[in-house]
């Protein structure tokens, strides 16, 4: 088993609260990630899969096709923009980094499944001291 791990970037705003609370118990719980006039991050992403080498190519799954899949299905939607706002596959969620990997993972695993590997990992960096990582 081979993993490859492709890593890209994005920037985007969100804001943290849960609606059902008020501005001091948001405040409480979320701190400065509930501002009213939202917050954003230079995130990275990490995103790792799994199989055994072609053996006509030597690949796991080629790494260009693997950043293009990325872009089209994650970076185009949730590059510069607002996730609690612009993003559909995050509307009704809370915008945490945990529930943003598990949404990413969704968006990009039928695409990797489809040419034979398996989606392993998504890691993905809030802060350069703050990531999660999500295994499916």
């Amino acid at each position: 088993m081979v993993y490859l791990t492709r890593v890209e970037q994005f920037n985007a705003a969100h804001k943290l609260s849960n609606p059902n609370w008020d501005a001091a118990k948001n405040w409480e719980v979320f701190g400065k990630c509930s501002n009213e006039n939202w917050h954003g991050h230079n995130y990275e992403l990490h995103v790792t899969i799994k199989g055994d080498p072609n053996p006509e190519t030597g690949f796991v799954f080629n790494a260009k096709t693997l950043g293009n899949i990325i872009k089209q299905e994650v970076l185009e939607k949730v590059d510069h923009k607002n996730l609690n706002l612009d993003v559909a596959f995050m509307a009704g969620k809370y915008t945490s980094a945990e529930n943003l990997a598990i949404a990413i993972w969704e968006q990009l695993k039928p695409h990797v499944e489809q040419v034979g590997a398996h989606l392993h990992c998504i890691r993905l960096y809030e802060t350069p001291r703050i990531y999660v990582e999500y295994f499916g």
